[in-house]
Parts: C-alpha cells; structure tokens; sequence
C-alpha cells in the first residue's frame, strides 16, 4: 500500500500513452497521453507536456495540460503552466504568468456529482500576494 510520501516519477525522457492510476503522488517531467487518476498529487512539472485528462486529490502544473483536470482539493497553476481545457476544483491557485483557456467551476462543492458549484457556495480562488499588488495598478 502507498503511503503519503512515496512518489512515482515519469522521467523527462519518457513518452507514456495509455492509463496511469497512483495511490499517492505522480511527478510528470516527461510526456503523457491518456488519463491520469491519483488518490494524492499530480505535479506536471516545467517542461513537461500531458495531453489528458487528470482527477486527482491535488494537481499542480508548471507545464503543460492538454485535457480536463478535476482537483477534489486543490488546483495550482504556477508561473509558467499552460492549461488548455475545462477545470473543476474546489480550491483554485493561480500565479501570475499562468496561461488558462477552458471553463471553470470552482467553490465547495465543485466536484459534486453535477460537476457545478451551487450558487450559494462560495468560490475560493486564490491570489498570491505578489499578484494582488500588481491587480490594484
């Protein structure tokens, strides 16, 4: 059984087709198509490429996404993630820098089974402190 602080790790030289299930964190450096689903974190790291759809607990990007991601916890886009596709997470986190085209559903109930946030939930995106100086310009 995994535990909380194993880490499996697809190699930047790597091109992966297919299915990918973790039970704790997957590490992306190289190049995936498919579906990734994981129980704990998935982190597509700053020159890697995934082509797919991701559900997982947490997903963190600093490449690129290709494909719907659905984050249970929280969703990262760091500074120099590309993301091209819908995204469904209760907690959004987005850097300045990000590239972000698709839809949105965010808030406490985000990843119901509907797939909607209700109205009366509210929505946590998140603003790094850095972004919020440059938002009052």
């Amino acid at each position: 059984m995994a535990t909380s602080n194993e880490i499996t790790v697809i190699g930047p030289d790597t091109h992966i087709k297919g299915e990918m299930t973790f039970g704790s964190t997957a590490r992306v450096l190289g190049t995936f198509e498919g579906t990734i689903t994981a129980k704990g974190e998935v982190q597509v790291a700053e020159g890697a490429t995934c082509r797919a759809s991701i559900d997982a607990a947490r997903v963190a990007v600093d490449g690129v996404v290709e494909g719907n991601v659905t984050a249970h916890e929280k969703l990262t886009l760091n500074q120099k993630a590309r993301l091209k596709g819908d995204l469904v997470a209760p907690t959004l986190v987005v850097a300045e820098g990000a590239e972000f085209k698709g839809h949105v559903t965010v808030g406490g109930d985000a990843t119901s089974a509907n797939g909607r946030a209700p109205s009366a939930a509210e929505p946590k995106v998140v603003v790094p402190a850095a972004d919020k100086a440059a938002a009052k310009k």
